[in-house]
C-alpha cells in the first residue's frame, strides 16, 4: 500500500485510491508467453513456479509493470494511496518495492496475511478461489488441485515479514482471517485507517438488508427532507417489512434506523429492538428543506443549476452534499464492515452512499443510484464483489427518483465553487 502526501485530516472514505492487481499484469504476460511457445497453459500454478528462470524473469516483469502504473496514477493523476496487489513473499522483491518508493517518495504499508489452518484454508478455496477470475471456466477438482500446488510453490520460497530484521518497516500481519493481529510503526493516520479497517473486517457469511423508510407526508408532496411522519401506504409498507424480515428467519439480526420519524415509525413496526443512528439521517438540505424541487429551480436558480453541474460536490447553502455525507456515514460503514446480519433502515441519498460502497460505484454514479421506496435491497457479500438481490414489497409509493439532467444546465455567468459555508 503506497501513499502519497496525504493530508492527516482526510478520512479514508474521502481518500482518492487505486489498486494495481499484479496478478492481471501476470496473466496478461502467461498468455502471451504460451502463444509464444506455441501453446496454452493449462493451470494457473505453472506461472507461479518461481523456480523456473524464464517464469522468474517474466513475474518481475509484470511486477515492474505494474508498479509504473502505481507511479503514474500517484504523481500524475492526482493520487493518494495506491493498493499494490500481489504477493511480494520474498526479501527481495519487497526490496523492489522498498527502492521504488524510496525513489519516489511514497510510504509504504504492508499487508500479510499468514494462514496456517487447514480448515480456514480449505473453506477460503470453495468460497473466494471457485469463483477467481484467475480460475474462469475451470472445474472444481481442478481449481483446488490446481491452488493447492500454488501454496506448494509459493512454500518454497516464502520469507515473512521479520520482527527483528524488519522492524523499521511499517506493516500489519494478519493471522488466520483475524484470530491474531501483530501491527508495526503506524506512521501516520491512513495507515492508522487501513489498520482499524482490517480489524474490523470479516469473512464470516452474512446479509445487509437496506431499505428505505416508508413513504411519509412529504414524500406525498413532491417536497425533500424535513421530519414528516408515515403517509397511510408508508405504514402499510412497515406492517410489509415487517412480514418480509420475519419471513427470512434471520438470526440475531440487528436494526439500524436515523433519528428521523420515518425511519423509526418504520422500524417500530417490526416489534424488535433497533438503533438509532444520527450519521444515518437523510443529506441535510439547508435552507431548501422541505421545498420541491420546482420551488428550488423557481427560488434558487443558481443552486439548482450548480447542483446539476456537479451533484456528488455540490453542498445546499447551509446544507450538506454528498461528499460531506460519505464522510459522516465512515463510522456506519466500519461499523457495517464488523457486523453480520443487518437491517438499516434509512434515507435515499444515505442508502445511495452506502450502496455505492458495497457495490464499488464512484462518485459520479453514486447521486443517480435508484433506490425506490417500498423495496428491499439485499446485500450479500462475496469473493470478488458482492451480490445484490431487490424486492419490491408490493406497496404502490412516489417516485422520488431525479434523473441525471442531459446536459449542464449551469451558464458560465453562474458558476462558482460549490462549498458553501455550513
Amino acid at each position: 500500500c503506497f501513499s502519497n502526501g496525504t493530508r492527516p485530516d482526510e478520512k479514508l472514505g474521502s481518500i482518492h485510491t487505486h489498486m494495481q492487481d499484479g496478478s492481471k499484469e501476470k496473466g496478461q504476460t502467461s498468455r502471451a508467453w504460451g502463444s509464444a511457445e506455441g501453446s496454452t497453459l493449462k493451470h494457473v500454478c505453472s506461472i507461479f513456479l518461481v523456480c523456473q528462470p524464464l517464469l522468474l524473469f517474466f513475474n518481475r516483469q509484470c511486477a515492474l509493470a505494474a508498479l509504473r502504473d502505481v507511479q503514474t496514477y500517484l504523481n500524475m493523476e492526482e493520487g493518494q494511496v495506491a493498493v499494490f496487489d500481489a504477493t511480494n513473499t520474498t526479501k527481495e522483491r519487497r526490496a523492489l518495492i522498498l527502492q521504488f518508493a524510496k525513489e519516489n517518495g511514497f510510504k509504504v504499508f504492508f499487508v500479510e496475511s499468514i494462514c496456517d489452518d487447514p480448515h480456514i484454508i480449505e473453506e477460503n478455496i470453495k468460497q473466494v478461489k471457485l469463483t477467481s477470475p484467475d480460475y474462469k471456466d475451470c472445474n472444481r477438482d481442478e481449481v483446488v488441485a490446481d491452488f493447492l500446488k500454488r501454496i506448494e510453490c509459493y512454500q518454497q520460497t516464502y520469507e515473512p515479514l521479520d520482527d527483528e530484521l524488519d522492524s523499521l518497516l511499517s506493516y500489519i500481519k494478519i493471522f488466520n482471517v483475524g484470530s491474531r493481529y501483530l501491527v508495526n510503526r503506524v506512521q501516520d493516520h491512513i495507515q492508522s485507517r487501513t489498520v482499524y479497517y482490517l480489524m474490523n473486517i470479516h469473512v464470516t457469511p452474512r446479509s445487509i438488508y437496506l431499505s428505505r423508510h416508508g413513504e411519509s407526508e412529504l414524500n406525498l408532496r413532491g417536497r425533500i427532507g424535513g421530519d414528516s411522519g408515515l403517509s397511510e401506504r408508508g405504514k402499510q409498507y412497515a406492517c410489509a417489512l415487517a412480514n418480509f424480515i420475519r419471513s427470512q428467519c434471520i438470526s440475531d439480526l440487528k436494526v439500524w434506523t436515523s433519528h428521523m420519524k420515518r425511519t423509526i415509525q418504520t422500524a417500530e413496526a417490526l416489534h424488535v429492538p433497533y438503533e438509532q443512528w444520527k450519521a444515518l439521517n437523510e443529506i441535510d438540505a439547508g435552507v431548501c428543506e422541505e421545498m420541491t424541487y420546482e420551488e428550488i429551480q423557481a427560488n434558487y436558480p443558481q443552486e439548482f443549476a450548480l447542483r446539476d453541474q456537479d451533484k456528488y460536490r455540490y453542498r445546499y447553502p447551509k446544507g450538506e452534499s454528498y461528499e460531506d455525507l460519505v464522510q459522516r456515514l465512515e463510522p456506519v460503514i466500519m461499523e457495517l464492515e464488523r457486523q453480520e446480519n443487518v437491517l438499516v433502515i434509512c434515507h435515499q441519498a444515505v442508502m445511495r452512499c452506502l450502496l455505492a460502497y458495497f457495490l464499488d460505484k464512484s462518485s459520479e454514479e453514486l447521486p443517480y443510484l435508484k433506490c425506490p421506496l417500498h423495496t428491499v435491497l439485499k446485500l450479500t457479500p462475496v469473493a470478488y464483489g458482492c451480490e445484490v438481490e431487490s424486492i419490491f414489497l408490493n406497496i404502490e409509493a412516489v417516485n422520488t427518483h431525479r434523473e441525471r439532467p442531459q446536459v449542464s444546465r449551469i451558464p458560465a455567468m453562474l458558476k462558482r465553487v460549490p462549498t458553501c459555508s455550513l
